[in-house]
C-alpha cells in the first residue's frame, strides 16, 4: 500500500501538469484549423510547452533563415528520458560502430519544408501537445524530435499572402482569388529554392544548419510531412519504385508495418489513402531519401491541400476540404509514426547497426583528380555529411572510368582524392559517388542521375580495392606576392576564380584575361587567365586593395610578373589581351520566369558568386531603361512566347544590337528563336507515314511517353574550348539534361554540344528522346549587331549543384568581349 501511495506520489504532479497544459487553441485564442498561425506564433506556443513542462520538453535554435526567422527544434520524451537525454544520443550513435546499448527508438518529425503546404505546422502543435498529454506513453521509450517549421520565410510569405487576399471568414469556391497564389508562392524558401530537393547538396542555409544537427541524431524513422493536390487523397508508407538498390530489406518491410497502422486509423474513420504509388525512393536529396541513406525509415506522408486549399475549398468531387481535416490527418499519421516505434525499440536499434556494418559494395573507392578547387568544394560538401576523405600515393588505381565509360586507369599521387566505402557513411557514398545508380523503373519522380564527379567536373575511377589514402587537409597557403611587379597573372578554371574575379570588379580594380595560351619566364598560362597590371592601376589605395584581395585569397596561385613581353603567345599589350569589364547586369523575375530558374540565378550571384544583380520583374519591364544594364538574364520558364509580343521583343533585340548580351535559359529560347533576327531554331521533329504510332492499352501510356522523356540524365558533349564561353573547360563537358529540348547547331559559336552519340552516361532517357536530342546545341553564343546572345539549353546552375557547370555562366558574364 506504501508502495502504490508513494507511485501515485510521483504520477499525480505529471498529470495535473498535462491537464493544465493550454492546447493550441486554448494557447493561440483560436480553435486550431479556423486560422493560419504565424510563425512566431508558433515558436511562442513552443516556447510555452518548455517553460510548462521542461522536464519533458527541450526548445533548442538550431538557426536562422535568410529573413532571420528562428529554426526550432523540440525535443519530446519521459522525464527520465530528458534527463538522460545526452546519453542515449551518444548510445545511439555508437550503434553506428556496433557497440551501443541502445535501448530507445529515435523518431524525427519534419513539417512544412514547402511553404505553402501549411497544414504542417499546424499538425506539428497538435501532435505535441498530444505526445505531452493522451499519449505520454508512447515516450517511455522513444525520443522525438520535432522541426515545426523547416521553411519559416516560405510559409510566413504564404500566410502573410492568404490573410491578406481570403474572404472572411473564408470562401470554398475555389475560383476565389485566396486559391489561386501569384508567381511568388510561398513553396521554396527567400532564395527560391525547394529545400526539399537540397538535403544532399546542402546550397541553402537551412539544409546546412538542420543537418549538423540531424547528423547528431541519425534518428531510427525521419517523417517529412507534405501536401499534394487538393484533389487527391492521403499518401503514407510504403513508398513506390523505384527503390534505391541499397535500401535494406528492413526498411522496406517496416514502411510496411507503418502503413497498416496508419490504415488502421485512417479506416476507422472512413478515411481515404493510398500507398506505393507516385513517390519513390531514389533521388538521394529529399527528406525520405537522404534519411534512408543514412539508416532512417525515411518517409513522406502527403495530405491533400497544398497552396490551393487555404481554410476550405470543394474538390473536384464536391466535398468540403477543411484545414482542420488537413490538421487531423497529419496529426494522426505522426502519432501513429511514434507509437510504432515505440512498438519496436529493439528491432529498430538491431536492425540500424546493422544498416552500418560494413558492406561489399561493387566498388569500394572512389579515385579523383583535377582542380584543386574543385576537389576543395567537393570535401566542404563532403565534411558537411559527416564523409571521410583522404588523400592518395604515388602511383596507379584501376577501375571504371568516369571519363569514357569503360574500364581504365588514372594516375594517382598525393593530390589525388580518395573517397571510400569503407566508413560509417559508406552507404551514403555509394549513392552519391556510383557512376549511374540502378533504376529497378524509369517512372521516378525526379532527376535519375547525380553522381558527384561529374557534378564536379573531375576526373574520376570506381575502383573495386580499397585504395589506402592519408588523412589531412590539402589546403595550401601561396608565397606572399611581391608588391614591386610589373603585373600579376592567375589562372581561371573555377567557381574560386570567378569569386576572385568578382571581388576584384567589385574593388574597382581594372583586370584583362588572355583569348590565347602563353607562356612567361618558363610558365604556361591557358585561354582566360586573369592579368592585373600595374599601368592599369596606378592608384597607390587600388593597389592596397588588391593585396588586400590576394591575402583573402591566399590560396590562389599569383603569379608576379616584372615584363608583358612573354616567351610563346600574345603579349599583354595584344588585342587579344582583353579588358574585362565590370558588367551591370540584371534578371527578369515574375511570369512567365520559373520562380526556381530564378531562384538559381538570385542565389548563383549573391551567394556563390557574390556580385550585385537587379532584379527587373516583368510588370514594369516596359518601362525599364535598358541601356542601363550589360547583361539581362531570362530564367528557364513557360509562357515566353506571350510575353515576347511586339513590345518586349523589339526592346530586347534593339537593345542586343546597341551592344546588350542577352543570356537566354531553356524555355526563354523558345520565345525568341526564329524571331526578329534572333537566328537559333529548335529542331524539327522529321515524322514520316512509318512513324505513326501504334494503337496502346490505356494502362500502358504512361510507359509508351517515357520514351520521349529524359529525366535528369548526364551527357557527355562536345566543348569548344578555344571559345570564350568554353574558357576553363577541357574538350568535354559532362551536362545534366532535364528534358528533350532540341536546338540546331549554330552557324557560329556553338560551344558545347551533342553529337551523334547520345545514350547517357548516367541516368534515364528515353529511345525517342536519344534520337531527338543527336546534334543539337546545349551552350552557344550567337552574335547580333554589337552585342551576343548566349543560348542556354542546358541549366548549369541547375539546383545550385552542379559545380562544373557553373564557370559557364561566369564566362557568359565575363569572357565574353
Amino acid at each position: 500500500m506504501k508502495q502504490i501511495s508513494v507511485l501515485f506520489a510521483l504520477i499525480l504532479p505529471v498529470v495535473l501538469m498535462s491537464q493544465s497544459l493550454k492546447s493550441p487553441s486554448e494557447f493561440l485564442g483560436y480553435e486550431l484549423g479556423t486560422q493560419f498561425t504565424r510563425h512566431h506564433e508558433v515558436v511562442e506556443y513552443y516556447q510555452y510547452l518548455a517553460n510548462m513542462v521542461p522536464e519533458r520538453v527541450q526548445l533548442q535554435e538550431y538557426g536562422k533563415t535568410n529573413e532571420r526567422r528562428p529554426l526550432l527544434l523540440a525535443y519530446v520524451s519521459s522525464a527520465e528520458n530528458m534527463q538522460n537525454l545526452e546519453t542515449i544520443r551518444t548510445e545511439h550513435l555508437k550503434n553506428t560502430e556496433g557497440d551501443a546499448n541502445a535501448s530507445k527508438a529515435i523518431v524525427w518529425l519534419s513539417y512544412n519544408v514547402h511553404g505553402n503546404e501549411s497544414v504542417s505546422t499546424e499538425a506539428s502543435m497538435q501532435t505535441i501537445y498530444e505526445l505531452l498529454t493522451s499519449k505520454q506513453a508512447y515516450l517511455e521509450n522513444t525520443v522525438v524530435i520535432i522541426d515545426p517549421c523547416i521553411n519559416p520565410d516560405g510559409r510566413d510569405r504564404y500566410v502573410n499572402w492568404y490573410n491578406q487576399n481570403k474572404n472572411t471568414p473564408n470562401q470554398v469556391n475555389p475560383d476565389s482569388k485566396e486559391h489561386h497564389e501569384g508567381w511568388l508562392s510561398g513553396r521554396a524558401n527567400h532564395y527560391m529554392f525547394d529545400l526539399n530537393r537540397d538535403w544532399a547538396w546542402l546550397t541553402q542555409v537551412e539544409s546546412q544548419q538542420r543537418l549538423s544537427w540531424y547528423n547528431q541524431w541519425l534518428p531510427h524513422i525521419h517523417v517529412d510531412f507534405h501536401e499534394q493536390g487538393v484533389n487527391n487523397p492521403y499518401f503514407f508508407a510504403p513508398s513506390a519504385e523505384p527503390f534505391h538498390e541499397v535500401i535494406t530489406p528492413f526498411q522496406r518491410s517496416f514502411q510496411e508495418t507503418l502503413g497498416r497502422n496508419h490504415a488502421k486509423y485512417f479506416d476507422a474513420n472512413g478515411w481515404f489513402y493510398f500507398t506505393k504509388e507516385r513517390f519513390d525512393l531514389f533521388y538521394p536529396s529529399y527528406g525520405d531519401t537522404y534519411p534512408t541513406y543514412n539508416g532512417a525509415i525515411g518517409m513522406t506522408y502527403e495530405q491533400g491541400g497544398s497552396g490551393r486549399a487555404g481554410l476550405g475549398v470543394i474538390t473536384a468531387i464536391g466535398d468540403t476540404l477543411t484545414l482542420k481535416d488537413r490538421i487531423d490527418h497529419h496529426k494522426t499519421t505522426g502519432l501513429s509514426t511514434v507509437e510504432v516505434a515505440s512498438q519496436n525499440t529493439d528491432k529498430l536499434n538491431q536492425e540500424f547497426r546493422k544498416f552500418y556494418e560494413p558492406k561489399n559494395f561493387k566498388y569500394k573507392s572512389y579515385v579523383l583528380n583535377g582542380d584543386m578547387d574543385k576537389k576543395k568544394a567537393l570535401t566542404n560538401l563532403l565534411e558537411k555529411h559527416g564523409i571521410e576523405y583522404g588523400y592518395g600515393n604515388k602511383g596507379v588505381a584501376k577501375g571504371f572510368n568516369y571519363s569514357t565509360g569503360t574500364n581504365g586507369s588514372i594516375q594517382t599521387d598525393e593530390n589525388t582524392l580518395v573517397i571510400s566505402t569503407n566508413q560509417k557513411k559508406g552507404t551514403l557514398v555509394k549513392v552519391l559517388f556510383e557512376p549511374d545508380a540502378k533504376l529497378s523503373d524509369s517512372l521516378t519522380y525526379d532527376i535519375t542521375a547525380w553522381s558527384l564527379p561529374y557534378a564536379y567536373g573531375l576526373e574520376a575511377i570506381a575502383s573495386g580495392s580499397i585504395i589506402n589514402s592519408n588523412t589531412g587537409d590539402k589546403a595550401v597557403s601561396m608565397a606572399a606576392v611581391p608588391l614591386d611587379s610589373y603585373a600579376y597573372v592567375t589562372d581561371w578554371n573555377s567557381m574560386e576564380d570567378a569569386r576572385f574575379l568578382a571581388e576584384i570588379l567589385k574593388a574597382g580594380i581594372k583586370v584583362r584575361t588572355s583569348y590565347l595560351p602563353f607562356t612567361l619566364n618558363g610558365k604556361s598560362f591557358d585561354r582566360g587567365s586573369l592579368i592585373i597590371t600595374k599601368s592599369d592601376n596606378s592608384n597607390p589605395k587600388i593597389i592596397d586593395r588588391l593585396f588586400e584581395i590576394f591575402e583573402k585569397f591566399s590560396h590562389k596561385e599569383v603569379t608576379a610578373v616584372t615584363t608583358g613581353y612573354v616567351d610563346k603567345g600574345k603579349d599583354f599589350g595584344s588585342s587579344d589581351v582583353k579588358m574585362i569589364n565590370r558588367v551591370k547586369v540584371a534578371v527578369l523575375s515574375g511570369e512567365p520566369t520559373s520562380t526556381l530558374s530564378f531562384g538559381e540565378v538570385w542565389h548563383f550571384f549573391e551567394q556563390q558568386l557574390g556580385y550585385p544583380l537587379t532584379v527587373i520583374d516583368t510588370d514594369y519591364f516596359r518601362n525599364v531603361d535598358l541601356s542601363a544594364y550589360d547583361v539581362l538574364v531570362l530564367p528557364n520558364g513557360r509562357g515566353y512566347k506571350s510575353f515576347m509580343n511586339e513590345t518586349s521583343l523589339v526592346k530586347i533585340s534593339e537593345w542586343v544590337a546597341d551592344g546588350g548580351r542577352l543570356i537566354a535559359m531553356g524555355g526563354a529560347i523558345d520565345g525568341i528563336a526564329g524571331k526578329d533576327g534572333f537566328k537559333i531554331k529548335m529542331r524539327e521533329d522529321k515524322k514520316s507515314e512509318e512513324d505513326s504510332p501504334e494503337p496502346e492499352l490505356y494502362e500502358e501510356a504512361e510507359r509508351e511517353r517515357m520514351k520521349q522523356q529524359i529525366t535528369g540524365a548526364i551527357f557527355r558533349t562536345k566543348v569548344d574550348p578555344t571559345h570564350p564561353l568554353g574558357f576553363g573547360y577541357g574538350d568535354t563537358y559532362f551536362s545534366l539534361k532535364l528534358g528533350d529540348d532540341s536546338y540546331e547547331y549554330l552557324e557560329r559559336g556553338s560551344v558545347a554540344y551533342l553529337e551523334n552519340d547520345t545514350k547517357p552516361m548516367a541516368g534515364f532517357a528515353g529511345s525517342e528522346a536519344q534520337k531527338k536530342v543527336a546534334k543539337t546545341l546545349v551552350l552557344g553564343v550567337e552574335n547580333k549587331g554589337r552585342g551576343e546572345v548566349v543560348y542556354m539549353v542546358d541549366n548549369p546552375l541547375f539546383r545550385g549543384f552542379w559545380e562544373n557547370g557553373k564557370l559557364f555562366f561566369a564566362n557568359a558574364l565575363f569572357m565574353i568581349n
